[in-house]
C-alpha cells in the first residue's frame, strides 16, 4: 500500500507540472479545441468557415462560424416550411465547427432542416430558452442495448450506443435482435475475447495454428456481417499472443477498421506494466497501419501513470500514429470477480483491500471471509478509490480524449453507476461545478470525437455527432444549470436529471423530461 501511494504521488506531481504542456502537445499543426480563433477572423487557407479539420482521428476546430453550419444543402428547408419538430430559442452548439448561438431549429423527417433566427412553425414546437440544443450523445464504449439499460442511456442523453468494447454475439443475431426494437442507434465491434472463448480456448492459453485459422474465418465472417473493427481484451484473455492480434486485425483492413484495446496491464508493477501495455498497442498500430483506440484509459493502461502514459501517446500521435483513447468520469473501476484482474496479488497491484470492494447495486463491502463466495458468484464489484481523481482530471483535459461509459445497466442491478450517469456527470461535474473544461469541449468529447473515430467504418455516422443543417436529427436538449448524474454504487440504475428532450432520427424518445417508451426509432449501424 505504501509503495503504491508513493508511486501515485510521484505520478500526480509529474501530472500537475505537465498538464498545461500535455494540453498543448499534439500532431503538428493541431490546436487544442479550446484554442479557437476569435469569431470573424479569417479561416486558414483552403478552409471554409464551417469546415472541419481532421487530424489523426480527432476534430480540430476552425474559427467559430458566424452562420449556422450546413452539412448537406439538399436537406435544407426554407424557414416558411411547417416542420415536424421545432426547438425554439435554445442555445445551438455544434462542437464540430464551434458554432454557438441562440437559434431556432427545424426538423423534417430524420434530418435537421433549418437552423437560424427566423420564427418557425411546426407540428410539434418545444420552447427551450436557457437550454442547450446539442448533437445527440454518442457512447463509444457501451454494450448491447438491452431493453432495461438502454432507457437509462436515453435519460443520460445518448442517441447512439456503440459496443466498441466488443459484442458478445454473432453479428447477424445481434443486429436481428435489436433492429426495430430499441430507441437508440446501435452497433459494435467484433469481440476477440468472447469469440476465442467460443472456440474453447482457455483465456490463459495461446491458440494452436488450427484454432487460429478457424478464428480468422470467424472474424472475417463477422466483420463482413456488420461488426465494425475488432475489440481486443488481452488483460482478460492473457493467452492472447501478438500473432493472434495481428492475424485477426488483418481482417479489419477492408473496412478501414479501428482496433479497440482493453490493454494487457492496468498497473505499474513489474512484471507487466502500463508502459508495456501501451507499447504493445502502439506496436500493433505500427505493424498493421490501422487506427487504435485505448479503452477506459484511467482504469487500464494509465492508472498511477497517467502523465507518463499520455506523454507516450502524444509522442505517438506526433509521429503520425492514429491513436485515441476514452475515459469515464469516475474515480473507481468495476469488473467481475471471476476475471483475471483478480488473479494473483490484486491487492498489491492496485493498492486495494477487501473492504474497498463493494458489490454493485448493494451497500455490501467484501471481507476476507466473504470474498470467495462473491467470486464464485462472479459478482461485479466497484473498486472504490482505485483511480486517482487527479488522473481523471488530467485525461479529461486532454483534447483528443473522448468519454465513453464502458457499461450499460442490466436488470439484475449489479452495475456500476457509469451505466446511467456518465454523460450528465461529465457536463454537470467537470463543466459546471468544477470548470475543468468548457462546455463546448465537453460536448466534443461525447459527440464529434466518437463520431470521427468510427465513421470511416460506419459511414452512417458521418451525419451524426453534429448540430448542422443536413445532419441526422439525433438531438439532445439539456439545461446546463441543472444537468446532473444521480446514479450511485448502491443505486446504479438511477436516471440522470436535467435533460429535457432527446430525438433519435427525428423521433422524440424523451419529451419534457419523460421517456417515450412506445417509440423505437433506433437504427442499426453496420459496416
Amino acid at each position: 500500500m505504501d509503495t503504491n501511494r508513493r508511486r501515485l504521488l510521484i505520478s500526480l506531481g509529474y501530472g500537475a507540472v505537465s498538464v498545461a504542456t500535455l494540453g498543448a502537445l499534439g500532431t503538428a499543426g493541431e490546436r487544442p479545441p479550446t484554442a479557437r480563433t476569435e469569431p470573424g477572423r479569417t479561416p486558414p487557407p483552403g478552409l471554409a468557415a464551417n469546415d472541419e479539420i481532421q487530424v489523426a482521428g480527432t476534430t480540430q476546430l476552425p474559427p467559430a462560424p458566424l452562420t449556422p453550419p450546413v452539412l448537406d444543402p439538399s436537406r435544407q428547408a426554407d424557414p416558411s416550411t411547417v416542420f415536424d419538430v421545432v426547438f425554439s430559442g435554445g442555445r445551438v452548439m455544434d462542437p464540430a465547427t464551434g458554432f454557438d448561438a441562440v437559434m431556432n431549429v427545424g426538423v423534417l423527417g430524420d434530418a435537421v432542416a433549418y437552423i437560424g433566427p427566423e420564427s418557425l412553425q411546426g407540428a410539434t414546437v418545444y420552447d427551450v430558452p436557457g437550454h442547450v440544443v446539442a448533437p445527440g450523445f454518442i457512447d463509444i464504449l457501451s454494450y448491447r442495448p438491452n431493453p432495461f439499460g438502454v432507457w437509462l442511456k436515453v435519460a443520460d442523453g445518448v442517441t447512439t450506443n456503440l459496443g466498441m468494447h466488443g459484442i458478445n454475439n454473432y453479428a447477424n443475431a445481434y443486429f436481428g435482435r435489436f433492429t426495430d426494437a430499441v430507441p437508440v442507434n446501435f452497433g459494435g465491434a467484433f469481440h476477440q475475447q468472447f469469440h476465442r472463448g467460443l472456440l474453447g480456448v482457455p483465456p490463459d492459453r495461446e491458440m494452436s495454428a488450427a484454432q487460429l485459422a478457424e478464428f480468422e474465418r470467424i472474424a472475417d465472417k463477422q466483420l463482413g456481417d456488420g461488426f465494425a473493427g475488432v475489440a481486443f481484451s488481452p488483460e482478460y484473455a492473457p493467452g492472447t499472443s501478438r500473432a493472434e492480434i495481428l492475424a485477426i486485425a488483418a481482417h479489419a483492413l477492408d473496412q478501414n477498421g479501428v482496433l479497440f484495446f482493453h490493454a494487457r496491464y492496468s498497473d505499474n508493477q513489474a512484471p507487466g506494466t502500463n508502459a508495456e501495455a501501451i507499447a504493445e498497442v502502439l506496436d500493433i498500430a505500427r505493424a498493421t497501419g490501422l487506427a487504435v483506440h485505448v479503452s477506459h484509459l484511467t482504469s487500464t493502461g494509465g492508472t498511477f501513470t497517467m502523465a507518463e502514459t499520455l506523454a507516450t501517446l502524444e509522442q505517438a500521435r506526433a509521429e503520425g500514429i492514429d491513436v485515441t483513447a476514452c475515459i469515464y468520469p469516475y474515480d473507481f473501476w468495476a469488473t467481475r470477480l471471476g476475471s483475471f484482474r483478480f488473479a494473483g496479488d490484486w491487492q498489491g497491484r492496485y493498492g486495494l483491500d477487501f473492504s474497498d470492494l463493494q458489490i454493485g447495486g448493494t451497500d455490501i463491502r467484501l471481507t476476507s471471509d466473504t470474498f470467495a463466495a462473491a467470486q464464485a458468484d462472479n459478482k461485479l464489484v466497484a473498486a472504490l478509490g482505485s483511480i486517482p481523481s487527479a488522473e481523471v482530471d488530467l485525461a479529461m483535459q486532454t483534447p483528443w480524449i473522448m468519454v465513453g461509459s464502458d457499461a450499460i445497466a442490466e436488470p439484475d442491478g449489479n452495475n456500476h453507476p457509469r451505466a446511467a450517469g456518465t454523460f450528465a456527470r461529465t457536463l454537470g461535474v467537470y463543466v459546471r461545478e468544477r470548470g475543468l473544461i468548457t462546455l463546448m469541449d465537453a460536448l466534443a468529447k461525447i459527440t464529434i470525437l466518437p463520431a470521427r473515430r468510427v465513421e470511416r467504418m460506419l459511414p452512417q455516422v458521418a451525419r451524426k455527432g453534429r448540430m448542422q443543417i443536413g445532419a441526422d436529427a439525433d438531438i439532445t436538449v439539456f439545461d446546463p444549470t441543472t444537468i446532473a448524474d444521480r446514479a450511485t454504487v448502491e443505486a446504479p440504475a438511477t436516471a440522470s436529471v436535467g435533460i429535457s428532450h432527446v430525438l433519435v432520427n427525428g423521433v422524440a424518445v424523451m419529451e419534457q423530461g419523460s421517456l417515450r417508451q412506445d417509440r423505437l426509432p433506433g437504427r442499426a449501424l453496420r459496416t
